[in-house]
């Protein structure tokens, strides 16, 4: 019976995914094999010494403390793309909000005040100062083409929008899905020079903190749209508000408000909704689900932001050896020395790494004695192993 530990409400079609017969699940439970969150804080947890991975239902991991997880061996999972369509739209919406000066032509009307004939004479008299520009025909740069930059992009290209994309990390999965329209940058700054309207859809990591800066404003086109529905930080927001009051920038759209952002014109903030939609929840929820149950049951890794994508079809009748280790020399050949000194024989082995981890996955011909998975594990250097 594998124990799952809820931290926030997660979608019950998503917990639905673990058999009832096999899984227990609860928000309060002791020993947990598993973790399910969203948003929940995990920084300064105590980790359970049965706690064999993470899964956040959702694409962020900041608030789960993935290096100390790594150190003990454990992979973190996420959600890439489940949310992409819900935060396209929004994206779209954003760029609408901004083009067509629609909060604040929303606001004055609110204003308006008297009987019909007033309100139409004030609707006719105001109506100029919220004149706006159509998005065909604009362009569009897409910093980040992952799953929500490519929708972004090939959505905004079906509204008529010329794109421009960069992003130097680019997939195969990606690139196949990116409309040929689609035009390259061939660095960021070549990307936001050429833009009526720049979108970001980057991670937040030691590379994108503040990758939008002062100088890269002012490299923009005056009168620029600046959209950020990745995360507050990769903007520099004292540089953000300079920019709207000097004209660099006619509108900052964004999912993240501050005290700071709110009191300044031209901003449009919006309450963090990019993934609050419930078939993003939804979605979230069956990935997850999927996923911490492919590698508690088959010791396989899809979407784990801290360890290799591992898929291993299992051998019949075999006996799955699950190894988490650093990526340094020789550990393959003491773990398969371990398991030759057992007289047992290996019918399968996939070994791959991911930075300074990797992750061994050997099946066997018969059980792992105890004594056997006790010296894997004191080799140095092993940070987890499991028998499946």
């Amino acid at each position: 019976m594998f124990k799952i530990l809820t931290y926030n409400n997660i979608a019950a079609v998503g917990l639905d995914r673990f058999p009832r017969e096999r899984y227990e699940i609860a928000s309060e439970i002791q020993h947990p094999d598993a973790v399910m969150l969203r948003s929940f804080d995990m920084h300064g947890l105590e980790i359970p010494e049965t706690l064999k991975a993470v899964g956040r239902a959702g694409a962020g991991v900041n608030n789960i403390p993935v290096a100390e997880y790594t150190r003990r061996g454990i992979p973190v999972f996420n959600a890439p793309g489940a949310n992409s369509n819900a935060v396209k739209e929004l994206t779209i919406a954003g760029m609408l909000l901004a083009a067509r000066k629609i909060a604040p032509a929303l606001a004055y009307a609110r204003g308006l005040e008297g009987d019909d004939k007033a309100v139409h004479t004030q609707v006719e008299k105001g109506k100029k100062q919220f004149a706006g520009f159509e998005l065909s025909g604009k362009k569009l740069a897409v910093l980040g083409l992952g799953a929500i930059g490519v929708k972004v992009a090939n959505a905004a290209m079906d509204l008529g929008m010329e794109v421009i994309g960069h992003d130097p990390e680019l997939t195969v999965e990606s690139a196949w899905q990116l409309s040929s329209m689609a035009k390259r940058a061939i660095s960021i700054d070549d990307l936001i020079s050429k833009a009526d309207m720049v979108t970001l859809h980057v991670p937040l990591n030691d590379h994108t903190r503040g990758i939008i800066n002062a100088a890269r404003l002012d490299f923009m086109k005056k009168g620029a749209v600046l959209l950020n529905f990745s995360r507050d930080k990769v903007v520099d927001e004292e540089a953000v508000i300079q920019a709207l009051k000097t004209g660099q920038l006619s509108a900052y759209v964004c999912d993240f408000p501050s005290r700071k952002l709110l009191d300044t014109p031209g901003v449009i903030a919006l309450p963090h909704l990019g993934a609050s939609t419930a078939e993003a929840e939804d979605n979230c929820a069956i990935m997850v689900a999927d996923q911490l149950r492919d590698y508690l049951e088959n010791g396989n890794i899809r979407n784990s932001v801290n360890l290799p994508e591992v898929v291993a079809p299992r051998v019949e009748a075999a006996v799955r050896l699950c190894i988490v280790n650093e990526n340094v020399p020789n550990m393959v050949g003491q773990v398969t020395g371990a398991i030759a000194e057992a007289n047992l024989n290996i019918l399968d082995l996939v070994n791959k790494s991911k930075g300074e981890v990797a992750y061994t996955v050997v099946d066997l011909n018969s059980p792992v004695p105890e004594d056997t998975l006790v010296r894997i594990r004191s080799i140095v250097g092993v940070l987890s192993a499991r028998v499946i």
